[in-house]
């Protein structure tokens, strides 16, 4: 049985989905009861709470590991969680990490996700590391304002980062977890090219087939909009990235082809699939 956190997300959702069809037994976690594929088993946990997992473990081989954004903050107790899985027996964990662990690492949430990174190798449990950059899924944000004023506001327009699509980062997991070849890799996951806030406003233009305006944000805004959802520490280190990213942070990795086979999807076929949240 494999265990998949958030699994209500993004990432979860399709990873649940992709374990399922390949007729895994799944247990799905999230905070509040949710509709789950046929034959998925639903538990309620809070990871803030770690001992909360516990229930969810029993009889589990595998874990896939995803720690939502409110965790990342320097006084979660985020390697308990390594501490309850080694408990219950499980044998695998994928944790789904951050690719600023390696290009930012004195950033206060990263240097929590390092010690989860590091508890894991110390754990003596087969382990897999995924270390995505931004998500496409985060144009979600701009859903609303899409839809009612025909606007996208962001902070850095003309800066652009190669962001991943959710369903690959959910297919190299969903590898990782089945198959041993992966086990002990790192995996940097981005997408095949490097695209502006400004330039996803035109795609999701275009997808509509109706204009939508980009208005900018100052950092100070955007830093308002996130700590809503996010602890400080994390805004203020995903900004330092999309604000002025790095060389590494700007690389396109070649881990999502390596694990499947397949170049990473654009952000293009993100918006194609997630179209009808726009209109």
């Amino acid at each position: 049985m494999i265990v998949v956190t958030g699994a209500t997300g993004n990432v979860g959702r399709p990873l649940t989905q992709a374990l399922a069809k390949a007729g895994e037994q799944v247990t799905a976690v999230s905070r509040h009861a949710a509709a789950m594929p046929d034959g998925v088993r639903h538990v309620s946990a809070d990871l803030a709470e770690p001992q909360s997992l516990s229930a969810a473990l029993d009889g589990a081989k595998a874990l896939f590991l995803l720690l939502s954004g409110d965790l990342h903050a320097p006084e979660a107790r985020l390697t308990d969680l390594i501490d309850v899985a080694t408990a219950s027996g499980v044998r695998r964990v994928v944790l789904l990490s951050s690719q600023g662990v390696a290009t930012r690492p004195l950033g206060p949430s990263r240097i929590a996700m390092r010690a989860v990174e590091d508890a894991l190798r110390e754990s003596g449990l087969d382990w897999a590391v995924l270390r995505p950059g931004g998500f496409a899924s985060n144009a979600l944000a701009w859903a609303e304002s899409v839809r009612t004023q025909g606007t996208v506001s962001a902070p850095f327009g003309d800066v652009g980062v190669p962001i991943v699509d959710p369903a690959d980062i959910a297919e190299v997991a969903a590898a990782c977890l089945l198959d041993d070849r992966h086990t002990g890799g790192v995996f940097e996951l981005t997408g095949p090219e490097v695209i502006t806030p400004r330039q996803q406003a035109e795609v999701i233009a275009a997808a509509l087939g109706s204009p939508v305006r980009f208005h900018e944000l100052t950092r100070e805004e955007a830093k308002a909009a996130m700590t809503q959802f996010v602890p400080p520490e994390l805004a203020d280190d995903t900004l330092d990235i999309i604000s002025a990213p790095n060389p590494a942070e700007l690389r396109i990795s070649s881990d999502v082809e390596r694990v499947l086979g397949r170049a990473p999807r654009l952000f293009n076929d993100w918006v194609a699939r997630s179209i009808a949240a726009f209109r």
